[in-house]
């Protein structure tokens, strides 16, 4: 979905259709979730502070965050999507990967057909990626945003990884290419000259991912009824969080989002342990846990804190949740207690 809580709202509020709209936290130490077009040609982003994207742009207009209604919305587009393939694997409440394989329509008409359904059901354009694994599927559907899709046939992966420029493999991020480029690594072919080994020495545990992400080899399946071993949300931050307070603020955001998910989705095991994840300007990543069967945001604070501090460089990528016991009784509910 193209910036799904701010068009949810603004579909809410037509009169806001023009004007730079963003959703989060209201309070000057607040941090946004997500803005529209509109807003983001200001500068305005993901993550940012509400002081500095009123800096940016004065005129922008934060609404607070509604998860009812957007996971009402979410509802209605995966029950779109399930007219056309079970084989869906929800990712968060506005992306979702679907496998179409097996459909005798091409990838590119069922998408257009998806798409008009979304447009004319719930008055919110979607974009979408068509290629033959997720990878390439999630680099293609940002190509042409908002309201636009993108195919890349299988014959095709080989040209398209070749010439894509780093920054546009996920989880690598604006500071992070023009590192590479530093090093003279600016598009997947460049990245393709490097073995193995040279890849493991530059970026850590990263670089032996690299070697197949720049070459837009992906072998995972579409899961749509994996055993759920946990429950996070992550973000990759289009600029990088420069300090540990820069992280706290986001962690606040992803923190209230973990806790509408646990709600929502009422998973049936007990809660073991809680975890934070960290990916650094470098690549290299950490993650910190500890027990626990209740989501607490000082627990989360302090694990924050343990992560960051075994770097202390930049953060590219915040992650935080919680794993379920591998055991339990079928008929358990998770007693939340809030």
């Amino acid at each position: 979905m193209d910036c799904f809580y701010a068009a949810v709202e603004i579909r809410e509020r037509p009169e806001l259709k023009h004007r730079p709209v963003a959703v989060g936290g209201a309070s000057g130490r607040g941090v946004l979730t997500t803005c529209n077009y509109p807003a983001r040609k200001f500068g305005a982003r993901s993550a940012m502070p509400v002081f500095q994207a009123k800096q940016l742009c004065p005129d922008l207009i934060i609404l607070p965050v509604r998860f009812d209604l957007y996971r009402e919305v979410s509802a209605q587009v995966r029950a779109i999507f399930a007219r056309y393939t079970r084989l869906i694997e929800p990712l968060s409440l506005d992306e979702a990967y679907l496998d179409v394989s097996h459909l005798k329509e091409r990838g590119h008409d069922i998408a257009i057909s998806i798409r008009n359904d979304i447009r004319n059901e719930t008055g919110l354009t979607a974009s979408a990626g068509i290629a033959p694994n997720k990878l390439v599927a999630k680099i293609a559907s940002d190509w042409n945003k908002p309201d636009g899709q993108l195919v890349v046939p299988p014959s095709k992966v080989e040209d398209f990884m070749r010439d894509l420029p780093v920054k546009k493999i996920w989880g690598i991020g604006p500071k992070s290419a023009k590192r590479m480029a530093a090093e003279g690594i600016e598009t997947c072919a460049d990245l393709q000259a490097l073995d193995r080994t040279q890849l493991a020495q530059q970026f850590g545990s990263f670089g032996l991912e690299l070697y197949k992400l720049c070459r837009g080899i992906d072998e995972r399946p579409v899961e749509p009824d994996r055993i759920r071993k946990s429950l996070s949300n992550e973000r990759t931050f289009s600029e990088n969080l420069t300090d540990l307070e820069a992280c706290r603020k986001a962690l606040q955001t992803q923190f209230a989002e973990l806790m509408d998910d646990l709600r929502s989705k009422k998973p049936d095991r007990q809660i073991a342990k809680l975890f934070i994840k960290l990916k650094f300007a470098d690549f290299r990543r950490t993650t910190a846990e500890t027990g626990g069967s209740q989501p607490d945001l000082k627990i989360f604070d302090a694990l924050l804190k343990e992560a960051w501090g075994r770097s202390g460089k930049d953060v590219r990528l915040l992650g935080l949740g919680v794993r379920f016991a591998e055991h339990n009784e079928a008929a358990e509910q998770l007693e939340l207690g809030f």
